[in-house]
């Protein structure tokens, strides 16, 4: 039964498919860039800038997918909202605002596409913007910021908010804050777009792990979440905004020696793999999810054919997985095998891509 809905979800139909690449772009980068991609043979072919922004190292689509929303991660810390052109895939700007905080890292849209929260990295803010009919970005009308660190001198003098998730349900905000230790968790109204402490207000990682990413199992009732310089990955059994930690595995095999750090996570459709990038090893770890427990055992460590995995994703069918090589300005496409999820190189590596950090797909 190992991957037997991924199997399913393999035999959809193929098409070809737009994605945007988010890059710094403080070296030779202008934007976000624009790929044809085929999901038949995992093609990638670069189509041009989608639009000219400074420093995009994160983008988020709008449920309505007409809209697409970036940060702006610079020391004053902004976010864009552009139209989709659905034709083309080039994007117009509508407007841009500030992101209540600075160096805003990553963000995301609720189900209702009303708001968009930010994680402001650079000093530590979350932040709730309302989202008008037309696409366009207002003002925060929320932040929140939780003084203190925590045991690491260099990387956790102060708060780090590094990852905004919403429930499946859409009734909590998660934050992952870096600085912290801690996934705080906000309890969301859509309908007025207030969001409140949830009690228990957070759960905890190991001190010094420095939570970055988090990922929901489709089930709804599992979170895992990536810590940075641990190189773990902690499972919490989660309900109605409460989690508990049930595992803490390493993402890193027992025979690696080096410095590595963890960036992104993501589980599959089918629920059934866990998926977890070293910066520094320079691998896509695989993890399979025990279905009843929904423990962790890890399977395998691709390389990923370039330096520092910041950020990668699945393709919708299923079938492939994308890693942006931030440090050697490629992207990496990989075969997803059908049964054990593990990964194998599908063609070259698309190069003179500068500074990639997200990939993601126009749904």
């Amino acid at each position: 039964m190992f991957f037997l809905n991924l199997i399913l979800i393999m035999s959809a139909p193929a098409a070809e498919r737009l994605l945007y690449v988010g890059s710094y772009t403080h070296g030779s980068g202008a934007g976000i860039s624009l790929f044809h991609f085929d999901d038949r043979t995992g093609k990638l072919t670069p189509a041009g800038l989608a639009a000219e922004i400074r420093n995009p190292s994160f983008l988020a689509e709008h449920p309505n997918h007409r809209f697409l929303y970036a940060v702006n991660e610079n020391g004053q810390g902004g976010v864009s909202a552009f139209a989709i052109d659905r034709n083309t895939g080039k994007l117009t700007l509508l407007n841009q605002v500030p992101s209540g905080g600075n160096g805003p890292c990553h963000l995301a849209v609720d189900k209702s596409g009303r708001w968009l929260a930010v994680a402001n990295y650079g000093s530590g803010h979350l932040a709730l913007l309302p989202i008008a009919a037309d696409g366009k970005l207002g003002a925060p009308v929320f932040t929140d910021r939780h003084p203190g660190g925590s045991v690491n001198p260099a990387r956790q003098k102060g708060p780090h908010a590094h990852c905004v998730l919403f429930s499946p349900d859409n009734r909590f905000l998660l934050l992952a804050d870096l600085g912290h230790d801690k996934v705080w968790v906000y309890r969301f109204d859509a309908a007025s777009g207030s969001l409140k402490p949830n009690d228990p207000a957070f759960a905890s990682v190991a001190p010094g792990a420095g939570v970055r990413h988090l990922a929901f199992h489709p089930n709804g009732r599992v979170l895992y979440a990536i810590s940075e310089m641990g190189s773990t990955i902690t499972a919490f059994h989660y309900n109605a905004g409460e989690l508990s930690e049930f595992q803490a595995i390493s993402t890193l095999p027992k025979d690696f020696k080096g410095k590595s750090t963890c960036a992104e996570i993501a589980v599959n459709a089918a629920g059934t793999a866990v998926y977890g990038s070293n910066r520094g090893a320079d691998s896509i770890a695989l993890f399979a999810i025990d279905p009843d427990r929904f423990t962790l055992t890890a399977v395998d460590y691709t390389p990923t054919l370039g330096r520092t995995p910041r950020h990668f994703t699945l393709d919708p069918s299923g079938r492939f997985l994308l890693a942006a090589n931030q440090d050697s300005d490629s992207v990496a496409v990989f075969h997803v095998h059908p049964r054990t999820g593990q990964l194998t190189p599908a063609g070259k590596v698309v190069t003179g891509i500068p500074a990639p950090v997200c990939i993601l797909f126009l749904q």
